[in-house]
């Protein structure tokens, strides 16, 4: 495909629909020779029950996502309203990343934990597909830990939100 005009506005236009459709903010963690790497998502969707498999992409293959990438397991943090700084922490190079304020713990199995975030999956990578300069990650789930209860956060827009159900403001 060549490099022109149109698909540039196809490419911007695509973001925008994006960026207008709210996401569930999510952080993935794993632990590689170098320590503890991880990073912000809000691409993460469930594949399947049974086998319970999860979907997410990452931008590119270095860095922390290529540490998530060659990490033996992951646990995938679904987040909840008020965690917006960690979210942006994890976002942005140069951030403090797993200090003591944010919570953070080690399983047994070696994988760094945030107890806050509403749930955490534990999995093993099942496939990498390579799509341009991201990657597509099916997630084989090995266990679902439970953590804070909380209202998810949402990003839409380049903002965070959170949910709340039609129940709960009636």
């Amino acid at each position: 495909m060549t490099d022109t005009g149109l698909d540039q506005d196809v490419t911007e236009k695509f973001k925008g629909a994006f960026r207008h459709h709210p996401a569930g903010v999510a952080l993935v963690s794993a632990t590689t020779a170098d320590g503890p790497v991880g990073l912000t998502l809000s691409s993460v969707a469930s594949v399947s029950a049974d086998p319970a498999v999860l979907v997410f992409s990452v931008t590119r293959a270095t860095g922390s996502a290529g540490g998530i990438l060659s990490a033996p397991s992951m646990l995938v943090h679904f987040l909840v309203a008020g965690q917006e700084q960690l979210a942006d922490a994890f976002a942005r190079t140069g951030e403090p990343r797993f200090t003591p304020e944010q919570g953070w713990e080690i399983l047994e199995t070696g994988e760094p934990f945030l107890p806050s975030a509403r749930v955490a999956v534990r999995g093993t990578i099942r496939e990498m597909h390579r799509v341009g300069p991201s990657a597509l990650i099916l997630l084989d789930v090995l266990d679902v830990i439970d953590g804070t209860p909380g209202a998810p956060l949402l990003y839409h827009d380049r903002h965070y939100d959170s949910l709340v159900s039609s129940t709960a403001r009636d």
